[in-house]
């Protein structure tokens, strides 16, 4: 079962820490103001390191999951 393999535990929890960084810079870029100038990229950068992380997770789960 799914719920028991430590790795795609790992991969939800990676994912879902890329979609509230996500959630979080759309948010802020909405409201705009000095907060958005001073973070946006800053929060990007942060979007696409977590999401470079999971895909990382993600493939690893999907090649060793084949594996055996």
């Amino acid at each position: 079962m799914l719920l028991n393999d430590p790795l795609f535990i790992l991969a939800a929890v990676l994912s879902l820490i890329v979609l509230g960084i996500l959630l979080f810079g759309v948010g802020s870029f909405a409201r705009g103001g000095e907060f958005n100038k001073r973070n946006a990229n800053k929060i990007m950068r942060w979007r696409l390191g977590a999401q470079f992380v999971a895909v990382i997770v993600i493939v690893a789960f999907a090649y060793l999951r084949h594996r055996g």
